[in-house]
């Protein structure tokens, strides 16, 4: 089927179920979004030439049929390419319009059964974490069976078996699980307090002679085909203080390309939250060695991912104060030359304070410290080595209802290398956050951004903080619908380049849609803590967004 045809197709599609879309069929209901993404990229000489098809858009129709305990839905997408810096558009055998999901879902009072594609997560993720981000073009549903059977009131077994997405097809790997969930406050009548544990069970299956280039035995000393992974989980809450913790232990497995040899992994990870009045203070610890666990030992790239180990940083808005976001170390590998163990200790603490006016409640101060740091993994001589370090705070000041001003300053240090270049990047990021609101409905938001480079000039390399840098944006909203914005990010130390960008949406209802156009560095693009790389482009962006 040719590309125009099958666009003709989709467009016909979406138009006889939006027309048919308040209708609802026989006793159930008929429910639909729409997600689509597309670039037109244009030759630049200032940051590189355009890719060699200047066009690309991800494109996202999603339906679900429910009538009472029975539901069912498909998902079907569309590249026609896939945008420019997606992993899933470098396959080589990427499909551009095909089905990429489906279920039938039967929901009763003690059980559950869902036959299709699973999205799920056992207690954290350190083991297993099924689930679609579409920013990242990531999709690692099972396509198989999942039962979940409550025997009572406190004790859910849930069980699963299934192949895993890899991109725009499955993956050559057979993936099994177990969780069960035990309420203790339950069993024992506690109202004042919740006490639940939990354990699960993954269990992924590869056969290792499917490439005769890779022997897995002779090289990774890797002699079974099978993985096993373990986790068992607290979940503790006692009126303003909450507790969780997670240890996560896994059998011998292997990175290609990263590892040298089969190594076991484990991971810890623990988090203390309180509340009192106006003050809230959270910390999380986690350790992680060895457990960056792939779909298949012949895949790559950030779709090839079975658990779910995102960067435990303040995840930022802002332009400069995400310029350079970690990248967590999920494997455990020792670097010859520096003799530096990978893996990670990372933590991160918060503290938020809130000042109110008794009298005036539309006048406030919020307050708000982070940081967050990460290291690898002792050394033989008892040493570990920086990643990441970040401590930030900003203050947030309502001071009408129609003015609110925000504050805010960073300092980063990054190392590059995973670590073995012990000298970190510095660099100190202010930004100044205001928003006029007047006439009713309109609203003016400004920013100021600057980042300080501290290291000297010999020192500034690409993919780093490259000297100075300055940023500004300027959003004008008309509410309920419209809203413009224009900004522009410039490397005032090394490049000299401005990277630009601007554009209008619309919004009615549940669609939204926007135009923008403007020159993109190249760097991480994060979403929940995990990034993929995307290159540098300059180009023209349509998105829509609907949902009936």
């Amino acid at each position: 089927m040719n590309l125009k045809l099958v666009s003709v197709v989709f467009a016909g599609l979406l138009s006889c179920l939006y027309a048919n879309a308040q209708i609802r069929l026989g006793p159930g209901q008929i429910s639909a979004s729409l997600e689509s993404n597309s670039v037109y990229y244009i030759n630049d000489e200032t940051i590189g030439e355009a890719p060699e098809d200047k066009f690309g858009t991800n494109n996202y129709l999603k339906l679900d049929y429910t009538l009472g305990r029975f539901s069912a839905g498909v998902q079907v997408e569309a590249y026609m390419p896939a945008l420019y810096g997606y992993e899933l558009g470098e396959q080589p055998d990427v499909k551009k319009f095909f089905l990429a999901g489906k279920y039938i879902q039967w929901t009763d009072e003690s059980f559950e059964v869902l036959v299709g594609d699973i999205y799920d997560q056992f207690g954290n993720g350190l083991i297993f974490r099924s689930y679609e981000d579409r920013q990242l073009g990531l999709n690692n549903s099972l396509e198989g069976i999942r039962g979940i059977y409550r025997l009572s009131d406190y004790l859910t077994v849930k069980g699963l078996y299934g192949r895993p997405r890899l991109y725009t097809d499955y993956a050559g790997s057979w993936v099994r699980g177990a969780d069960l969930s035990l309420s203790i406050a339950d069993i024992f009548g506690w109202d004042a307090l919740y006490l639940n544990l939990e354990g699960s069970y993954i269990n992924r299956y590869e056969a290792l002679d499917k490439d005769p280039n890779m022997d897995f035995a002779a090289y990774y000393r890797l002699d079974t085909p099978y993985l096993d992974m373990f986790s068992s989980s607290l979940d503790f809450t006692w009126n303003s203080l909450s507790l969780k913790g997670e240890f996560a232990w896994k059998s011998k497995d292997i990175t290609p390309n990263v590892s040298t040899r089969a190594q076991e992994g484990m991971a810890v990870y623990a988090e203390a939250l309180y509340n009192w009045k106006t003050l809230s203070f959270s910390a999380t610890y986690r350790m992680l060695d060895n457990m960056g666990t792939s779909l298949s030992l012949y895949g790559s790239g950030t779709g090839n991912m079975l658990n779910y180990l995102p960067a435990l940083t303040r995840q930022y808005t802002y332009m400069l104060a995400n310029l350079n976001p970690h990248q967590v170390n999920n494997s455990n590998v020792l670097h010859p030359a520096a003799g530096i163990t990978m893996g990670e200790h990372a933590a991160q603490a918060d503290i938020f304070y809130s000042l109110r006016n008794k009298s005036v409640r539309h006048r406030y101060w919020n307050f708000h410290l982070n940081w967050s740091c990460a290291y690898t993994l002792k050394t033989d001589a008892g040493q570990m080595h920086k990643l990441w370090n970040d401590i930030n705070f900003d203050v947030e000041r309502q001071w009408s209802r129609s003015l609110k001003t925000i504050f805010l300053y960073s300092r980063q240090e990054v190392c590059s290398l995973f670590g073995f270049d012990k000298k970190p990047y510095a660099s100190d990021i202010f930004v100044a956050d205001i928003t006029w609101k007047f006439g009713g409905k309109y609203s003016l938001r400004g920013e100021l951004q600057y980042l300080l480079c501290e290291n000297d000039r010999s020192e500034w390399s690409s993919g780093h903080c490259e000297g100075d840098w300055v940023a500004a944006l300027l959003e004008f909203s008309l509410a309920p619908r419209w809203s413009l914005y224009v900004s522009d990010m410039y490397n005032i130390g090394m490049s000299k380049i401005h990277y630009y960008d601007a554009g209008v949406s619309y919004a009615k209802g549940r669609t939204r849609v926007q135009l923008g156009y403007g020159r993109h560095r190249a760097g991480y693009v994060c979403s929940g803590g995990v990034c993929r790389y995307s290159p540098a482009y300059t180009g023209a962006n349509l998105m829509l967004t609907t949902a009936f």
